[in-house]
């Protein structure tokens, strides 16, 4: 992947770590319920790969760059 596709990615994930902690917020919100307590998991869980997904990312713009 070149570094603008890197970059574009990058932005994506952004973007999508941004709405999945503003959905995270929301159901925090709501009362604790299984139900809700097992969204919430699954949203934490979506969080913690995406985040780790844009880390990666980083790590390969920067290795771009030095080339």
């Amino acid at each position: 992947m070149d570094r603008a596709a890197l970059i574009a990615r990058k932005n994506e994930v952004r973007r999508q770590i941004e709405r999945l902690r503003r959905r995270l917020e929301q159901e925090l919100a709501v009362v604790e319920e299984k139900r809700n307590r097992r969204r919430i998991g699954q949203l934490e869980r979506q969080l913690e790969q995406l985040m780790a997904e844009e880390y990666n990312l980083r790590l390969r713009i920067d290795q771009a760059d030095n080339r």
